[in-house]
């Protein structure tokens, strides 16, 4: 492998990494570093949202389509999820009905007309959590191209300035 940069494609851009000066170096170092960690961050969130789909599919598995126990007045009773740990009793009116959760706190009961896909049943909001989840992966795998690209570009970026270092001391060394 070259000492030439390349972009986050793998396209080479030209830039002969020894031909740069420590400072220089440090900057491109540091730089790649603030980019990997903002990548890890985002590919987390994307792993977490992916989960959240995948916990709202096992709910309407679980709540809606699944055999739950009848409560005293003849409802379903389930367990309501308020956050990822904390579920309270509850019991379904309606299991026909289900609230499809669009992101940022919003949830839509039923068609919205203008052929969305969201849904007022449980295999078509099945079905719209699969189409979620599937974008997600699919992204997530691009994703963690990108990150194993900007990694190897660190390491040799991180390479080359050892090796300029440790270049730039001898001649001090020798002439000490």
């Amino acid at each position: 492998m070259s000492q030439n940069a390349q972009a986050s494609d793998g396209a080479p851009q030209g830039i002969n990494l020894a031909s740069l000066s420590v400072p220089q170096l440090r900057a491109l170092q540091t730089r790649l570093t603030s980019e990997l960690e903002h990548l890890t961050t985002s590919h987390t969130k994307l792993r977490a949202a992916q989960a959240k789909f995948r916990d709202c599919v096992r709910s309407i598995n679980d709540g809606v389509t699944g055999n739950e126990k009848k409560g005293t007045d003849g409802r379903d009773e389930i367990l309501v999820p308020l956050t990822s740990s904390l579920y309270v009793k509850g019991r379904l009116t309606d299991r026909e009905k289900v609230l499809v959760d669009v992101g940022t706190g919003f949830y839509v009961e039923k068609v919205c007309g203008g052929g969305a896909i969201f849904s007022d049943t449980a295999p078509k909001a099945i079905a719209f959590y699969d189409v979620k989840i599937k974008g997600l992966e699919a992204n997530l795998q691009e994703l963690e191209k990108i990150v194993q690209t900007k990694s190897s570009q660190l390491r040799i970026v991180e390479e080359t300035l050892r090796q300029k270092m440790l270049s730039e001391g001898a001649p001090q060394a020798a002439a000490g």
